[in-house]
């Protein structure tokens, strides 16, 4: 039988997030006389020191730090299965979170998210528009229950769902659109190029830069395409972003002497297949089905 309980442990992560007994019994409404005590008592059933003071501040012993990396991931467990059972208790759940990068093709998307709703017509959508690394941070962050995302998620299966083409564009009235030659990198790097910023805080990448010396950011798909239509620069995008643009002729695909068309896989990402209830799992049917055609 453990001699530990989970409650002992909650205190004691409680105790080190929050830098002292007071701080952590603040936090979680207890009294700062039985978060020392919970600790304490841990300590005297474990055998070993947790804490120690370097001044005044408190600080994880040795053995304090090895137990702490290891009881994260029986709390998280424990948090785990509290969740698989309320799902089991409810049955259905009340909303689905979708973060999705911008440059997922938006027609599959669209559908499946309106076969959902048609199937559970009280369910609450958000769907979060993120750029490159966003989508998964999210998802990582708990905000999102499933990612649409341009990269396979670390530590975690990835489901390879569809391939999205990208296509270097400037406007008509270009100087790089009117070129008679194929264009190199040199060509390119003498005009503006208009990238794409990562929506994510934590890790961030810019996506298709060529190192011209000049750049300009921006945060979606839409702002890159206006600018690029009053001939501000050029960028890639994913054609299906821009097909009506060059199908009317206010954009133009540049001719370039190599790689004119890039190719991205996209993933269907989540955490654990355990927590997801039947609105969720009705979505990943209904996208993996309507993107195979992609």
């Amino acid at each position: 039988m453990a001699r530990s309980t989970i409650t002992q442990w909650q205190m004691f992560k409680a105790v080190v997030e929050f830098g002292g007994f007071n701080q952590a019994a603040e936090r979680i409404h207890k009294s700062p006389s039985s978060v020392h005590n919970a600790v304490q008592k841990l300590e005297q059933q474990l055998g070993v020191e947790l804490f120690q003071m370097h001044g005044r501040k408190l600080v994880l012993t040795a053995a304090g730090e090895h137990l702490l990396r290891r009881i994260d991931y029986l709390l998280h467990e424990v948090e785990r299965m509290e969740h698989v059972a309320s799902n089991m208790q409810v049955g259905i759940e009340s909303s689905l979170r979708i973060a999705v990068d911008e440059a997922f093709p938006k027609e599959p998307l669209y559908q499946a998210l309106s076969n959902v709703s048609e199937e559970f017509p009280l369910i609450r959508i958000e769907v979060l528009e993120t750029i490159l690394s966003g989508a998964d941070e999210l998802l990582q962050q708990g905000k999102a229950d499933v990612s649409l995302s341009p990269f396979t998620l670390s530590e975690n299966l990835s489901e390879d769902i569809c391939t999205v083409k990208f296509v270097l564009v400037a406007s008509n009235d270009h100087p790089l659109s009117k070129a008679l030659e194929p264009l190199t990198l040199e060509h390119l790097k003498a005009h503006r190029q208009i990238v794409l910023r990562d929506s994510a805080l934590k890790k961030q990448t810019n996506y298709g830069w060529l190192g011209a010396d000049q750049r300009w950011t921006v945060s979606h798909i839409a702002s890159s395409i206006e600018l690029i239509r009053r001939g501000l620069g050029y960028a890639w995008l994913p054609e299906h972003a821009v097909a009506t643009s060059l199908t009317d002729g206010s954009l133009q695909a540049l001719n370039l002497d190599r790689g004119a068309v890039r190719s991205t896989n996209f993933y269907l990402n989540f955490t654990d297949a355990e927590l997801l209830g039947p609105v969720t799992r009705s979505f990943l049917g209904q996208i993996r089905y309507l993107t195979m055609a992609c």
